[in-house]
Protein backbone atom coordinates (compact mmCIF):
# COMPACT_ATOMS: atom_id res chain seq x y z
CA UNK A 1 0.00 0.00 0.00
CA UNK A 2 1.32 3.46 -0.83
CA UNK A 3 2.17 5.71 2.09
CA UNK A 4 2.43 4.92 5.77
CA UNK A 5 -0.36 3.21 7.70
CA UNK A 6 -1.33 5.22 10.80
CA UNK A 7 -0.54 3.44 14.10
CA UNK A 8 -4.18 3.30 15.19
CA UNK A 9 -5.43 1.62 12.01
CA UNK A 10 -6.59 3.10 8.71
CA UNK A 11 -8.89 5.62 10.43
CA UNK A 12 -6.62 6.41 13.36
CA UNK A 13 -4.80 9.63 14.22
CA UNK A 14 -2.57 11.39 11.74
CA UNK A 15 0.76 9.73 10.97
CA UNK A 16 3.54 10.01 8.47
CA UNK A 17 5.15 13.24 7.20
CA UNK A 18 3.50 16.58 8.03
CA UNK A 19 0.79 17.71 5.60
CA UNK A 20 2.91 20.55 4.24
CA UNK A 21 5.72 18.11 3.40
CA UNK A 22 3.26 15.76 1.69
CA UNK A 23 1.81 18.62 -0.32
CA UNK A 24 5.24 19.81 -1.45
CA UNK A 25 6.27 16.30 -2.42
CA UNK A 26 3.12 15.65 -4.47
CA UNK A 27 3.33 19.07 -6.11
CA UNK A 28 6.92 18.43 -7.12
CA UNK A 29 5.93 15.07 -8.60
CA UNK A 30 3.18 16.68 -10.69
CA UNK A 31 5.54 19.43 -11.87
CA UNK A 32 8.22 16.89 -12.74
CA UNK A 33 5.72 14.88 -14.77
CA UNK A 34 4.54 18.02 -16.58
CA UNK A 35 8.13 19.09 -17.30
CA UNK A 36 9.03 15.65 -18.61
CA UNK A 37 6.00 15.69 -20.94
CA UNK A 38 6.78 19.20 -22.18
CA UNK A 39 10.42 18.30 -22.79
CA UNK A 40 9.40 15.55 -25.20
CA UNK A 41 7.42 17.98 -27.38
CA UNK A 42 9.08 19.85 -30.26
CA UNK A 43 9.01 23.60 -29.74
CA UNK A 44 6.54 24.08 -32.60
CA UNK A 45 3.97 21.82 -30.94
CA UNK A 46 3.88 23.53 -27.54
CA UNK A 47 1.11 25.91 -28.60
CA UNK A 48 -0.86 23.03 -30.11
CA UNK A 49 -0.45 21.11 -26.83
CA UNK A 50 -1.95 24.02 -24.92
CA UNK A 51 -4.87 24.08 -27.39
CA UNK A 52 -5.38 20.36 -26.85
CA UNK A 53 -5.46 20.95 -23.08
CA UNK A 54 -8.13 23.62 -23.54
CA UNK A 55 -10.26 21.19 -25.56
CA UNK A 56 -9.75 18.48 -22.93
CA UNK A 57 -10.89 20.85 -20.19
CA UNK A 58 -13.99 21.63 -22.25
CA UNK A 59 -14.90 17.95 -22.65
CA UNK A 60 -16.95 18.14 -19.45
CA UNK A 61 -19.49 20.69 -18.28
CA UNK A 62 -18.24 23.47 -16.01
CA UNK A 63 -20.29 22.12 -13.11
CA UNK A 64 -18.71 18.68 -13.56
CA UNK A 65 -15.21 20.17 -13.71
CA UNK A 66 -15.83 22.14 -10.52
CA UNK A 67 -17.27 19.11 -8.73
CA UNK A 68 -14.40 16.86 -9.83
CA UNK A 69 -11.84 19.45 -8.70
CA UNK A 70 -13.52 19.74 -5.30
CA UNK A 71 -13.65 15.95 -4.96
CA UNK A 72 -9.93 15.70 -5.71
CA UNK A 73 -9.07 18.35 -3.12
CA UNK A 74 -11.22 16.53 -0.58
CA UNK A 75 -9.58 13.17 -1.21
CA UNK A 76 -6.05 14.63 -1.25
CA UNK A 77 -6.60 16.39 2.08
CA UNK A 78 -8.12 13.24 3.63
CA UNK A 79 -5.23 11.09 2.41
CA UNK A 80 -2.57 13.44 3.76
CA UNK A 81 -4.29 13.68 7.14
CA UNK A 82 -4.16 9.88 7.33
CA UNK A 83 -0.53 9.72 6.26
CA UNK A 84 -1.20 8.38 2.74
CA UNK A 85 0.20 9.74 -0.51
CA UNK A 86 -2.61 10.69 -2.93
CA UNK A 87 -0.43 9.59 -5.86
CA UNK A 88 -0.03 7.01 -7.32
CA UNK A 89 -3.54 5.54 -6.99
CA UNK A 90 -3.72 2.76 -4.41
CA UNK A 91 -6.96 0.70 -4.47
CA UNK A 92 -6.68 -0.04 -0.75
CA UNK A 93 -6.47 3.67 0.10
CA UNK A 94 -9.38 4.43 -2.23
CA UNK A 95 -11.43 1.67 -0.58
CA UNK A 96 -10.75 3.14 2.86
CA UNK A 97 -11.74 6.59 1.62
CA UNK A 98 -15.03 5.31 0.17
CA UNK A 99 -15.79 3.55 3.46
CA UNK A 100 -15.12 6.80 5.32
CA UNK A 101 -17.49 8.66 2.99
CA UNK A 102 -20.27 6.18 3.82
CA UNK A 103 -19.54 6.03 7.54
CA UNK A 104 -20.28 8.34 10.45
CA UNK A 105 -16.82 9.90 10.12
CA UNK A 106 -18.55 12.92 8.68
CA UNK A 107 -16.99 13.55 5.26
CA UNK A 108 -20.10 15.28 3.92
CA UNK A 109 -20.48 19.06 3.70
CA UNK A 110 -22.43 19.13 6.98
CA UNK A 111 -20.54 16.36 8.76
CA UNK A 112 -22.77 13.48 7.73
CA UNK A 113 -22.36 10.33 5.65
CA UNK A 114 -22.64 10.83 1.91
CA UNK A 115 -25.35 9.27 -0.21
CA UNK A 116 -24.51 6.36 -2.50
CA UNK A 117 -24.90 8.61 -5.52
CA UNK A 118 -22.43 11.17 -4.09
CA UNK A 119 -19.92 8.43 -3.29
CA UNK A 120 -20.20 7.05 -6.83
CA UNK A 121 -19.56 10.54 -8.21
CA UNK A 122 -16.49 10.93 -6.01
CA UNK A 123 -15.13 7.63 -7.27
CA UNK A 124 -15.70 8.75 -10.87
CA UNK A 125 -14.00 12.05 -10.08
CA UNK A 126 -10.94 10.30 -8.65
CA UNK A 127 -10.67 7.97 -11.64
CA UNK A 128 -10.84 10.96 -13.99
CA UNK A 129 -8.31 12.97 -11.96
CA UNK A 130 -5.85 10.06 -11.90
CA UNK A 131 -6.26 9.65 -15.66
CA UNK A 132 -5.39 13.33 -16.20
CA UNK A 133 -2.15 12.64 -14.37
CA UNK A 134 -1.36 9.71 -16.64
CA UNK A 135 -2.26 7.07 -14.06
CA UNK A 136 -5.05 4.50 -14.17
CA UNK A 137 -7.34 3.62 -11.27
CA UNK A 138 -8.62 0.04 -11.52
CA UNK A 139 -12.17 0.35 -10.20
CA UNK A 140 -12.64 -3.41 -10.61
CA UNK A 141 -9.99 -4.09 -7.97
CA UNK A 142 -11.59 -5.98 -5.08
CA UNK A 143 -10.58 -3.31 -2.54
CA UNK A 144 -12.79 -0.86 -4.42
CA UNK A 145 -15.43 -3.04 -6.08
CA UNK A 146 -16.35 -4.99 -2.95
CA UNK A 147 -16.49 -1.86 -0.78
CA UNK A 148 -18.78 -0.16 -3.29
CA UNK A 149 -20.97 -3.28 -3.55
CA UNK A 150 -21.34 -3.30 0.23
CA UNK A 151 -22.13 0.43 0.33
CA UNK A 152 -24.82 0.04 -2.35
CA UNK A 153 -26.32 -2.95 -0.60
CA UNK A 154 -26.44 -1.34 2.84
CA UNK A 155 -27.17 2.29 2.01
CA UNK A 156 -28.75 2.17 -1.44
CA UNK A 157 -32.28 3.50 -1.76
CA UNK A 158 -34.49 4.93 -4.52
CA UNK A 159 -33.41 8.47 -5.48
CA UNK A 160 -35.37 11.25 -3.80
CA UNK A 161 -37.28 13.02 -6.51
CA UNK A 162 -37.89 16.75 -6.56
CA UNK A 163 -41.48 17.91 -6.46
CA UNK A 164 -42.92 18.74 -9.86
CA UNK A 165 -44.06 22.32 -10.44
CA UNK A 166 -47.33 21.85 -12.30
CA UNK A 167 -48.97 24.45 -14.55
CA UNK A 168 -51.32 25.70 -11.82
CA UNK A 169 -48.40 25.92 -9.40
CA UNK A 170 -46.36 27.91 -11.90
CA UNK A 171 -49.15 30.46 -12.37
CA UNK A 172 -49.28 31.02 -8.61
CA UNK A 173 -45.49 31.35 -8.48
CA UNK A 174 -45.47 33.92 -11.29
CA UNK A 175 -48.00 36.01 -9.37
CA UNK A 176 -45.50 36.46 -6.53
CA UNK A 177 -43.03 38.31 -8.78
CA UNK A 178 -43.00 42.08 -9.21
CA UNK A 179 -42.89 43.89 -12.54
CA UNK A 180 -39.44 45.41 -12.17
CA UNK A 181 -36.41 44.26 -14.13
CA UNK A 182 -35.64 41.45 -11.71
CA UNK A 183 -39.25 40.26 -11.81
CA UNK A 184 -39.32 40.32 -15.62
CA UNK A 185 -36.11 38.29 -15.73
CA UNK A 186 -37.28 35.73 -13.19
CA UNK A 187 -40.65 35.37 -14.91
CA UNK A 188 -38.88 34.58 -18.19
CA UNK A 189 -36.56 32.09 -16.43
CA UNK A 190 -39.43 30.15 -14.87
CA UNK A 191 -41.50 30.04 -18.05
CA UNK A 192 -38.62 29.21 -20.42
CA UNK A 193 -37.29 26.60 -18.01
CA UNK A 194 -40.71 24.98 -17.67
CA UNK A 195 -41.81 25.10 -21.32
CA UNK A 196 -38.39 24.01 -22.58
CA UNK A 197 -37.87 21.33 -19.94
CA UNK A 198 -34.39 22.77 -19.48
CA UNK A 199 -31.84 22.04 -16.81
CA UNK A 200 -30.82 24.98 -14.66
CA UNK A 201 -27.34 25.05 -16.21
CA UNK A 202 -28.91 25.11 -19.66
CA UNK A 203 -31.17 28.04 -18.73
CA UNK A 204 -28.41 30.33 -17.48
CA UNK A 205 -26.03 29.16 -20.22
CA UNK A 206 -28.17 30.58 -23.02
CA UNK A 207 -26.97 33.44 -25.23
CA UNK A 208 -28.90 35.74 -27.56
CA UNK A 209 -27.25 34.15 -30.59
CA UNK A 210 -24.68 31.54 -31.66
CA UNK A 211 -20.99 31.94 -30.84
CA UNK A 212 -21.41 35.09 -28.78
CA UNK A 213 -19.62 33.98 -25.60
CA UNK A 214 -17.00 31.37 -24.70
CA UNK A 215 -18.93 30.00 -21.72
CA UNK A 216 -22.34 29.80 -23.41
CA UNK A 217 -23.98 26.40 -23.84
CA UNK A 218 -26.82 27.40 -26.17
CA UNK A 219 -28.73 30.22 -27.80
CA UNK A 220 -32.26 31.34 -28.65
CA UNK A 221 -33.87 32.37 -31.94
CA UNK A 222 -37.31 33.99 -31.59
CA UNK A 223 -39.72 33.33 -34.47
CA UNK A 224 -43.36 34.13 -35.17
CA UNK A 225 -44.71 30.86 -33.75
CA UNK A 226 -42.31 30.54 -30.86
CA UNK A 227 -38.67 30.29 -29.86
CA UNK A 228 -36.10 27.77 -31.08
CA UNK A 229 -33.53 26.96 -28.42
CA UNK A 230 -30.29 25.24 -29.38
CA UNK A 231 -28.83 23.59 -26.29
CA UNK A 232 -25.48 21.87 -25.81
CA UNK A 233 -26.35 19.22 -23.24
CA UNK A 234 -24.77 16.07 -21.87
CA UNK A 235 -25.20 14.16 -25.14
CA UNK A 236 -24.42 16.98 -27.58
CA UNK A 237 -26.56 19.62 -29.27
CA UNK A 238 -30.34 19.37 -29.38
CA UNK A 239 -33.07 21.67 -30.63
CA UNK A 240 -35.91 22.59 -28.27
CA UNK A 241 -39.11 24.11 -29.61
CA UNK A 242 -40.92 26.48 -27.24
CA UNK A 243 -44.27 27.46 -28.67
CA UNK A 244 -46.21 30.58 -27.74
CA UNK A 245 -48.75 30.18 -24.95
CA UNK A 246 -52.50 30.63 -25.06
CA UNK A 247 -52.25 33.67 -22.76
CA UNK A 248 -49.70 36.46 -22.87
CA UNK A 249 -49.46 36.37 -19.07
CA UNK A 250 -48.12 32.81 -19.17
CA UNK A 251 -46.46 32.79 -22.60
CA UNK A 252 -42.76 31.96 -22.25
CA UNK A 253 -41.85 33.65 -25.54
CA UNK A 254 -43.71 36.86 -24.64
CA UNK A 255 -42.00 36.88 -21.23
CA UNK A 256 -38.60 36.47 -22.89
CA UNK A 257 -39.30 39.26 -25.39
CA UNK A 258 -40.40 41.58 -22.58
CA UNK A 259 -37.24 40.88 -20.58
CA UNK A 260 -34.96 41.46 -23.55
CA UNK A 261 -36.71 44.70 -24.49
CA UNK A 262 -36.66 46.34 -21.06
CA UNK A 263 -33.20 44.99 -20.16
CA UNK A 264 -31.91 46.23 -23.56
CA UNK A 265 -30.11 42.98 -24.27
CA UNK A 266 -29.36 41.97 -27.84
CA UNK A 267 -26.00 40.24 -27.55
CA UNK A 268 -24.28 37.96 -25.07
CA UNK A 269 -25.72 36.15 -22.04
CA UNK A 270 -29.51 35.96 -22.00
CA UNK A 271 -30.08 35.98 -18.24
CA UNK A 272 -27.91 38.34 -16.19
CA UNK A 273 -27.59 39.78 -12.74
CA UNK A 274 -29.76 42.80 -11.97
CA UNK A 275 -28.84 45.53 -9.48
CA UNK A 276 -31.58 48.07 -9.01
CA UNK A 277 -32.28 49.49 -12.47
CA UNK A 278 -28.99 48.24 -13.94
CA UNK A 279 -28.38 44.99 -15.79
CA UNK A 280 -24.89 43.53 -15.42
CA UNK A 281 -22.88 42.11 -18.31
CA UNK A 282 -22.13 38.74 -16.71
CA UNK A 283 -24.55 35.80 -16.69
CA UNK A 284 -26.34 34.35 -13.69
CA UNK A 285 -25.03 31.24 -11.97
CA UNK A 286 -27.20 28.13 -12.15
CA UNK A 287 -27.91 28.15 -8.40
CA UNK A 288 -30.10 31.20 -8.98
CA UNK A 289 -32.65 29.00 -10.76
CA UNK A 290 -32.88 26.57 -7.84
CA UNK A 291 -33.23 29.42 -5.35
CA UNK A 292 -35.84 31.12 -7.52
CA UNK A 293 -37.98 27.98 -7.74
CA UNK A 294 -37.73 27.44 -3.98
CA UNK A 295 -38.50 31.07 -3.11
CA UNK A 296 -41.50 31.46 -5.39
CA UNK A 297 -42.92 28.03 -4.51
CA UNK A 298 -42.78 28.94 -0.81
CA UNK A 299 -44.28 32.39 -1.44
CA UNK A 300 -47.11 30.89 -3.52
CA UNK A 301 -47.93 28.29 -0.87
CA UNK A 302 -47.24 25.31 -3.14
CA UNK A 303 -47.45 22.10 -1.10
CA UNK A 304 -48.62 24.03 1.93
CA UNK A 305 -49.27 20.71 3.70
CA UNK A 306 -45.51 20.36 4.26
CA UNK A 307 -43.25 22.24 6.65
CA UNK A 308 -41.08 25.04 5.29
CA UNK A 309 -37.96 22.92 5.61
CA UNK A 310 -39.55 20.03 3.73
CA UNK A 311 -40.76 22.34 0.98
CA UNK A 312 -37.27 23.79 0.52
CA UNK A 313 -35.89 20.29 0.06
CA UNK A 314 -38.69 19.33 -2.33
CA UNK A 315 -38.25 22.16 -4.83
CA UNK A 316 -35.27 22.92 -7.06
CA UNK A 317 -34.38 23.57 -10.70
CA UNK A 318 -35.40 20.04 -11.70
CA UNK A 319 -38.93 20.81 -10.51
CA UNK A 320 -39.47 22.71 -13.77
CA UNK A 321 -38.42 19.73 -15.93
CA UNK A 322 -40.56 17.37 -13.88
CA UNK A 323 -43.44 19.83 -14.11
CA UNK A 324 -43.42 19.85 -17.91
CA UNK A 325 -43.16 16.06 -18.07
CA UNK A 326 -46.07 15.71 -15.63
CA UNK A 327 -48.32 18.43 -17.09
CA UNK A 328 -47.99 17.91 -20.85
CA UNK A 329 -50.70 15.46 -21.89
CA UNK A 330 -49.15 14.41 -25.19
CA UNK A 331 -47.46 11.33 -26.58
CA UNK A 332 -44.55 10.36 -24.37
CA UNK A 333 -42.15 10.53 -27.31
CA UNK A 334 -42.57 14.31 -27.58
CA UNK A 335 -41.81 14.80 -23.90
CA UNK A 336 -38.76 12.56 -24.19
CA UNK A 337 -37.45 14.62 -27.12
CA UNK A 338 -38.06 17.92 -25.34
CA UNK A 339 -36.18 16.81 -22.23
CA UNK A 340 -33.36 15.30 -24.28
CA UNK A 341 -33.61 11.86 -22.71
CA UNK A 342 -32.03 8.86 -24.40
CA UNK A 343 -34.71 6.48 -23.13
CA UNK A 344 -38.42 6.55 -22.33
CA UNK A 345 -37.61 4.99 -18.95
CA UNK A 346 -35.74 8.14 -17.90
CA UNK A 347 -38.66 10.32 -19.02
CA UNK A 348 -41.09 8.28 -16.94
CA UNK A 349 -39.09 9.10 -13.82
CA UNK A 350 -40.08 12.72 -14.35
CA UNK A 351 -43.79 12.05 -14.91
CA UNK A 352 -45.21 12.41 -11.42
CA UNK A 353 -48.86 12.07 -12.56
CA UNK A 354 -48.38 9.22 -15.04
CA UNK A 355 -50.92 6.40 -14.85
CA UNK A 356 -48.56 3.72 -13.58
CA UNK A 357 -51.07 0.90 -14.09
CA UNK A 358 -52.29 1.87 -17.54
CA UNK A 359 -50.92 -1.43 -18.84
CA UNK A 360 -52.05 -4.24 -16.51
CA UNK A 361 -49.93 -7.27 -17.33
CA UNK A 362 -51.66 -9.30 -14.62
CA UNK A 363 -55.01 -9.16 -16.43
CA UNK A 364 -53.33 -9.43 -19.82
CA UNK A 365 -51.79 -12.71 -18.69
CA UNK A 366 -55.23 -14.09 -17.83
CA UNK A 367 -55.36 -13.62 -14.04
Amino acid sequence: MTGKTPPNGPFGRQAGPPEAENLARDLSQDLALASETSARLPAGLEKLAETAKDYARGAKADNTNRAYAADWRHFSAWARRRGFAPLPPDPQVIGLYLAACASDEGLGAHGQALSVRSIERRLSALAWQFAQRGQKLDRSDRHIAEVMAGIRRKHGRPPEQKEAVLAEDLRAMLATLDHGLRGLRDRAILLIGFAGGLRRSEIVGLDCGPGQTEDGCGFVAIEAKGALVQVKGKTGWREVEIGRGSSEATCPVAALELWLRFARISHGPLFRRVGGAKVAADRLIDKHVARLVQKTALAAGVRGDLSEGERKRKFAGHSLRAGLASSAEVDERYVQKQLGHASAEMTRRYQRRRDKFRVNLTKAAGL
